[in-house]
């Protein structure tokens, strides 16, 4: 039941995923509901709109957005200016939703459609070359928006998961191949190179079956 009530409360959320409620993301947001650990109105995107069904839901007195989560605005979308823009892809990584394009060194853009205005990808960026503007065609959001930006974000997160363990057996193999050569090409300092390395793999090991589920 109470796994039903946090998806019930998730669906409810606009999963721009901006961290303005104190938590990590929209999920965190609803477990915390679910447990009525924090208050139904830390959620400037959601607005009036989402406490109201909140307040429904959790059967909750209605209360105006609290002012130190923000205030709720209409939708901006996060723009990119071209010509200051350095490639760093710092932007890149902080989008939740993957609704910036481009790659190293190269000119990013911002699909606009995409784009939940959660405004994480400002503070990275080196050169300020970010601005949020309002364009009339972008300002709805409705809960079908939602659920595919909660989607994308959740195929993110697995494609990054994907990419850190990939990382870690790329790095497994190479100590692995150290030590073989360490094996094959004894020195007098052979010993305590192989230690050095055997410990760095056992922690590897040791950190990827902490994180595996």
């Amino acid at each position: 039941m109470h796994e039903q009530l946090v998806q019930e409360i998730d669906n409810l959320l606009p999963q721009t995923q901006c961290t303005q409620c104190g938590f990590e993301g929209c999920l965190p947001y609803a477990k915390a509901l679910a447990n009525r650990e924090v208050d139904l109105n830390r959620c400037p995107p959601g607005g009036e709109n989402t406490i109201m069904a909140l307040s429904n839901l959790l059967n909750l007195p209605v209360k105006p957005v609290d002012p130190s989560c923000g205030i709720t605005i209409e939708r901006h979308i996060a723009s990119i200016n071209p010509q200051h823009c350095i490639g760093c892809t710092l932007c890149i990584k902080a989008c939740p939703v993957d609704a910036i394009m481009g790659s190293s060194k190269r000119r990013h853009a911002v699909l606009a459609e995409l784009c939940t205005g959660c405004e994480l990808c400002i503070p990275p960026c080196p050169v300020d070359c970010i601005d949020m503007v309002f364009m009339p065609e972008f300002s709805a959001w409705d809960q079908p928006q939602a659920h595919s930006a909660r989607a994308r974000m959740q195929a993110r997160e697995v494609r990054l998961m994907r990419q850190k363990d990939e990382q870690a057996q790329r790095l497994e193999a190479k100590a692995i191949h150290k030590l073989d050569e360490l094996d094959t090409t004894p020195s007098p300092d052979a010993a305590a190179k192989k230690a050095v390395v055997q410990a760095a793999l056992a922690k590897a090991r040791a950190r990827r079956l902490a994180q595996t589920p």
